[in-house]
C-alpha cells in the first residue's frame, strides 16, 4: 500500500553556539548557523525506510522564517518528495499550543496522509509537546518515544521507550508517531540529491493560506509567556584543611554541620 508521510522538522540552533540576550532574556539567532533538529532528522530516516518499504511520497513541513528553506532543502537531498514552509508575520512568537494548531491545518491541507512523523522533541525548547498537540487537533492515535517503526497488514506497530523497559504499541492509521535517536541512523545526501534540492521550489504557505484563526496563531494564539530566560551561573569554591588525618577529618565534620549538609 502506498503511503503519504509527512514529517514535521524544525530549525534550532547548533546547541553549541547557543548565546543568550540577558536583557532581554530572549536567544540570540543572529549569526548563529540553523540545523535541523536532530530528532528530526532520525523522523525523517524513519518516513524514507518506509517508502522504500511500502512506496508512497515523504512529505516535509516546518514552520519558520524564510531561511528555514535552507533546512528543507537539507531534507529534499536526502530524499523527501515535497518540502512546504509555513510562514508569515502573523505566525511570529508561537508557542507549542499555536504551533501545533498551525502544523496541523497544514497536514490538513494536505491531506490524505497515512503517517505524521515528529522528532521526540526539539533541542531547543524541550517540550515535547508539538508532536501529540498535532494529533489531538487531527483526532488520530499518537505513540511517542519509538525506537522501532514497522507497517504490516495496513497496521502500524511500533515500539515504545518507557523509563524501565519498552512496550509495543499496535494502531491503524492514520497515526502520528514522535521517534528517539535510537530508531536508526540518519543517512547522507547524495551529489544528485543536493543538485536538485538547490533547483527545487519550495512553496510558502501564509496564514491565510492555511485558513488559520487569527486568535489562535503567533503571539495571540499563544497562552504561555516567557518571562526569563537565563543560563544558570555555577560557582566553585575549594577549601584546603590541613593538619593530621584525625585532625582533618573532624573539621571536614564540623563543616559538613555548619552546611546542614549532615546531621548531628
Amino acid at each position: 500500500m502506498p503511503l503519504h508521510i509527512i514529517v514535521c522538522i524544525k530549525q534550532v540552533p547548533e546547541s553549541t553556539e547557543v548565546k543568550w540576550d540577558k536583557e532581554r532574556g530572549t536567544m540570540i539567532r543572529e549569526g548563529i548557523k540553523g540545523i535541523i533538529n536532530p530528532f528530526d532528522e532520525n523522523a525523517l530516516e524513519a518516513a524514507l525506510q518506509l517508502r522504500e518499504q511500502h512506496g508512497g511520497q515523504v512529505t516535509v513541513i516546518s514552520m519558520g522564517i524564510p531561511r528555514v528553506i535552507e533546512q528543507l532543502r537539507e531534507a529534499l537531498a536526502v530524499g523527501a518528495d515535497r518540502a512546504i514552509l509555513l510562514s508569515d508575520r502573523a505566525l511570529a512568537g508561537a508557542d507549542t499550543l499555536a504551533t501545533a494548531y498551525t502544523l496541523s491545518l497544514a497536514i490538513r491541507k494536505l491531506a490524505p496522509f497515512d503517517l505524521v512523523l515528529c522528532g521526540k522533541q526539539a533541542i531547543d525548547g524541550d517540550t515535547a509537546q508539538v508532536g501529540p498537540g498535532i494529533a489531538e487537533r487531527l483526532e488520530i492515535p499518537q505513540v511517542t518515544y519509538a525506537r522501532e517503526i514497522s507497517l504490516e497488514n495496513g497496521r502500524l506497530r511500533v515500539k515504545r521507550m518507557l523509563e524501565e523497559g519498552y512496550e509495543v504499541v499496535e494502531t491503524s492509521l492514520p497515526a502520528l508517531v514522535t521517534v528517539l535517536k535510537q530508531l536508526n541512523q540518519p543517512r547522507y545526501p547524495s551529489l544528485k540529491g543536493l543538485m536538485a534540492a538547490k533547483k527545487a521550489e519550495i512553496p510558502i504557505w501564509s496564514a491565510a493560506e492555511l485558513e488559520a484563526d487569527p486568535q489562535r496563531i503567533g503571539m495571540a494564539g499563544s497562552p504561555t509567556k516567557v518571562v526569563k530566560t537565563y543560563t544558570p551561573s555555577r560557582e566553585h569554591h575549594a577549601e584546603m584543611i590541613e593538619g593530621s588525618p584525625d585532625e582533618t577529618a573532624e573539621a571536614l565534620i564540623n563543616k559538613l554541620r555548619e552546611r546542614h549538609l549532615l546531621s548531628a
